[in-house]
């Protein structure tokens, strides 16, 4: 699968995410920054990046870019993207979730 990077703020820092989950949390992302809303995106890494937690302050007003690897847009699932917006919407904030069976 391609890996594709989430370029957040003024100095380009940069995450990568799978393509398919990238799209996903794109959708979300877009439509709170539509609404003005900011919300925390936050996430565990591999072990084999050192592990840890990543968490970021998302505000409309932050430089933000989708860099996606692969040439085709994934199709989307509509049940993934109400269940990462739910979650998005509360003090725990977005988590990139695996894709729901």
């Amino acid at each position: 699968m391609p890996v594709g990077t989430l370029i957040y703020g003024p100095h380009g820092s940069e995450f990568e995410f799978d393509d398919r989950l990238l799209a996903h949390l794109r959708v979300v992302i877009v439509t709170k920054f539509r609404r003005r809303e900011s919300f925390t995106l936050s996430w565990e890494l591999h072990r084999d990046s050192g592990g840890g937690r990543i968490s970021l302050w998302l505000d409309p007003s932050i430089p933000l870019q989708f860099h996606f690897r692969g040439s085709r847009e994934p199709t989307l699932n509509r049940e993934w993207i109400e269940h990462l917006a739910t979650i998005a919407g509360t003090t725990t904030g977005l988590v990139p979730l695996d894709e729901p069976k």
